[in-house]
């Protein structure tokens, strides 16, 4: 019931009934003959698919561990049993009405065309469905298969150059700090453990914590380098919101990346999220260093997150975006993508 609408399916009864009444207009012999039969052959096929489709509905747990062919197959043989029923019901009242006079013969070769009729169109639409299915089914593998290739070049880009940073660190306060060493560690883990469980929603809190795993750990390298300055919503606001994992955690890489690693000056990133009118917001300001020499041309460049854009457009629709802009004094990115409030 979920392939089609309830009008398409309307249409379907209705020019179904039409063609049939057409085949047998040999027999009619008035507009009113017409228009009689016309009528119950919308009855009986509307008998024939509503109820042959509310039943394969029901049986659906049961379809589910049997094969396409099997499953066609009984699909068939349901709808050709259904019209069959339906149309003994229908004979049954025009004959009682006195719209039709009984014919044996007839109402045999009527049975056996009707039957034979219903189960050529059903399995004209299952072979459409099926084709459809499969034409959808393969777009969806596609799919996940360029996420997952755009999942595996983001950690391919950033893994190496962040874990040899991050090993050389573990060494150094293995050595000087310990117990530093032992916090370094499990913000790691978390980090790690969250990068290789896949492109996913999840809730922005989940998010804002792997960021702090990752700015604690680099700030373990980089020392007094980095200032970081978060303006989040209220906790019960921020309960209710979700986005994809690592997604505002790429950024920030990036901007360490391409700028906080590129100067001995403290670079300040100030991070502010807001939630209005279904829409959610999140705006990262950094100033560039005054003294340091970074040519924006490059940094334009290099600053680019098509990728993320992309899986966060798969989970939240193509009007989700990613943009930033480089002026010479600070860089200014923008991720915006529509959510709605499930509270309201």
């Amino acid at each position: 019931m979920d392939v089609m609408r309830p009008w398409q399916w309307l249409l379907y009864i209705f020019f179904w009934s039409l063609f049939v009444t057409v085949i047998e207009h040999h027999g009619l012999s008035g507009w009113s003959d017409f228009i009689i039969k016309f009528f119950s052959r919308v009855i009986q096929n509307a008998l024939t698919v509503i109820p042959a489709l509310y039943l394969v509905d029901y049986l659906r747990p049961v379809f589910k561990n049997a094969s396409i062919p099997s499953v066609s197959l009984r699909i068939v043989m349901l709808m050709m049993f259904s019209a069959t029923v339906s149309m003994v019901l229908v004979v049954l009242v025009m004959i009682n009405l006195g719209w039709m006079e009984y014919n044996r013969q007839a109402f045999v070769i009527n049975l056996l065309f009707n039957t034979v009729l219903t189960g050529g169109f059903t399995a004209v639409f299952l072979l459409y469905f099926l084709r459809s299915y499969r034409e959808l089914n393969a777009l969806k593998l596609s799919f996940e298969y360029k996420l997952t290739a755009q999942n595996d070049l983001i950690k391919a880009r950033t893994a190496p150059h962040f874990f040899f940073n991050t090993i050389n660190t573990l060494v150094s306060l293995i050595e000087s700090n310990p117990p530093k060493a032992a916090d370094l560690l499990q913000h790691v883990s978390a980090l790690f453990r969250a990068s290789f469980s896949g492109t996913r929603e999840i809730s922005f809190e989940e998010e804002v914590d792997l960021c702090e795993h990752y700015l604690a750990i680099e700030s373990s390298r980089l020392a007094d380098k980095l200032e970081v300055n978060w303006t989040l919503p209220e906790e019960d606001i921020m309960y209710d919101m979700v986005i994809t994992a690592l997604t505002l955690q790429s950024v920030l890489e990036k901007i360490l990346l391409n700028v906080v690693e590129m100067t001995t000056e403290t670079i300040c990133i100030n991070i502010e999220v807001m939630w209005e009118q279904h829409r959610v917001k999140i705006m990262i300001d950094v100033a560039l260093p005054k003294k340091t020499l970074i040519i924006n041309h490059d940094l334009r460049q290099h600053m680019n997150f098509y990728i993320q854009a992309d899986r966060l457009r798969a989970h939240f629709g193509q009007s989700a975006d990613i943009q930033s802009s480089v002026a010479s004094t600070q860089i200014i990115t923008i991720i915006d993508y529509p959510l709605q409030d499930v509270g309201l």
